[in-house]
């Protein structure tokens, strides 16, 4: 059971230093306890107390590092089943399967898609972030294709392999990119973890039901290994679903280490090669539970609807998605540059700064402070009104960039124009678009008409 707050309290120095960040002692406790801070922020805390505070306040689930360098990724360490009740912390990912049972031809097709699939939404670079390759009793082909992979892909990988013998080799062609092995049952465990140990690589277990992965659990924990991964997928749907939904429940409601792990979906074994059914299984597990999830493929058919769930739910719903309040230069303007206004939500921030790059007018972007809401919510918060907007116009430095003192503000809150004006009466305020979308031909007729007033 966690420790409470006072727990925590009476093994800490009790100096009110501040070091840790924290007023007092008692108000970092109230951090660690609540999961906000790790015990280690203390510079004074004893090793003793820190080593037993770690284990008493650690999440119920593992947090596992797998992967290297720019392809290493978090697993595990949730607290809470649902995003509202506080915030998910590790990301699901999704791997592209391949087996040694594949053609040549088939392979590169693949590679040539994970390759293809990269692109930015909302600041963060989606992408294939694992390759999960499968043996089926090709050795050859299946270290061939985990070297071809190496040279020719930016993923962390997955070992889908049962055969110790086999399993040393391709952790041993993966040397220092800490791959996953996944296919430690209750037969092989013992030779499995001694594939893992070495290198402390992420061992994923397989059993028939959950009964016999609870079982298979302990046996490894007591043979001293905690790096693990459990392989929920079942021979149905169904059985996957509740194999993914009690393993999280057990872990975070009963408190019950033993199922304390992150978890693995074959979602292309269960789709059986049909593209719409995997992409809703993935869905359902990017919810549901799965902390790598295994397709067949990749395109952005797939990617598109799978990685914008995915960034939805791992938000922190305490926390506006926010942008930095200040000046943005879209498509290098100039001192004849239009002004445009918008609010700082993430969101409204990345789709129209998409929209005025495909303009392709010189313009700049000023963003105050409103609070991290969309345009309507923050106006209807009185975050992004005319004082708002006027006093960050005076005082971001936009006069002394630009000569053009027209002003265009979003089309939703056309009803602000005067106060604006009220409060800019040097600028001549203009009410852009009602949706983001419109604007390209807006600039582009709002420039027309400057033009023309320029020949006059």
């Amino acid at each position: 059971m966690a420790l409470k707050a006072l727990d925590i309290f009476k093994l800490t120095p009790k100096k009110n230093c501040k070091e840790c960040g924290f007023p007092t002692c008692m108000a970092f406790s109230m951090k660690v306890a609540g999961g906000a801070v790790e015990v280690s922020k203390c510079p004074h805390m004893s090793d003793e107390a820190i080593q037993k505070l770690s284990e008493a306040t650690a999440p119920p689930m593992k947090t596992l590092k797998v992967g290297a360098g720019e392809n290493e990724y978090t697993l595990g360490g949730e607290t809470v089943l649902f995003r509202h009740e506080k915030t998910l912390v590790s990301k699901n990912r999704y791997a592209v399967a391949f087996c040694d049972c594949m053609t040549e031809e088939e392979v590169d097709k693949k590679i040539a898609n994970i390759n293809k699939v990269e692109y930015e939404r909302i600041g963060e670079i989606m992408k294939a972030e694992f390759a999960c390759v499968t043996y089926s009793g090709n050795k050859d082909n299946f270290l061939n294709v985990i070297n071809k992979l190496k040279e020719q892909t930016k993923v962390a990988f997955i070992l889908n392999v049962d055969d110790a013998e086999v399993a040393k080799e391709a952790v041993a062609a993966l040397a220092g990119l800490n791959p996953v092995v996944v296919g430690a049952t209750k037969d092989n465990y013992e030779a499995m973890l001694d594939v893992v140990k070495a290198d402390n690589l992420a061992l994923g277990l397989k059993a028939a039901n959950l009964d016999e992965m609870y079982d298979l659990v302990g046996t490894v924990q007591k043979a001293g290994y905690k790096e693990l991964i459990l392989d929920v997928t079942g021979e149905s749907i169904k059985d996957t679903f509740v194999n993914a939904v009690q393993v999280r429940r057990t872990a975070l409601k009963e408190q019950d280490r033993t199922f304390g792990y992150p978890s693995i979906v074959f979602a292309n074994k269960l789709a059986n090669k049909d593209d719409m059914m995997e992409v809703a299984l993935s869905s359902v597990f990017t919810v549901k539970y799965g902390s790598i999830i295994v397709i067949d493929d990749i395109d952005y058919a797939k990617a598109l609807p799978l990685y914008a769930l995915r960034q939805n739910l791992f938000t922190d719903p305490q926390k506006p998605m926010r942008v930095e309040t200040k000046i943005y230069p879209i498509n290098n303007p100039d001192e004849n540059s239009p002004v445009l206004v918008t609010v700082d939500f993430a969101l409204t921030y990345f789709v129209v700064t998409g929209e005025l790059e495909r303009s392709k007018v010189p313009c700049w972007l000023v963003i105050p402070d409103a609070g991290g809401y969309s345009v309507l919510t923050s106006w209807a918060a009185g975050k992004f009104g005319g004082s708002v907007i006027g006093n960050f116009v005076k005082e971001c430095g936009i006069a002394e960039k630009t000569k053009n003192r027209d002003l265009i503000i979003p089309g939703k809150v056309a009803v602000i124009q005067s106060d604006v004006q009220d409060n800019l009466p040097d600028w001549n305020v203009i009410v852009g678009t009602m949706e983001a979308m419109e604007l390209p031909k807006f600039l582009k007729e709002y420039m027309e008409s400057k033009s023309v007033s320029a020949t006059d």
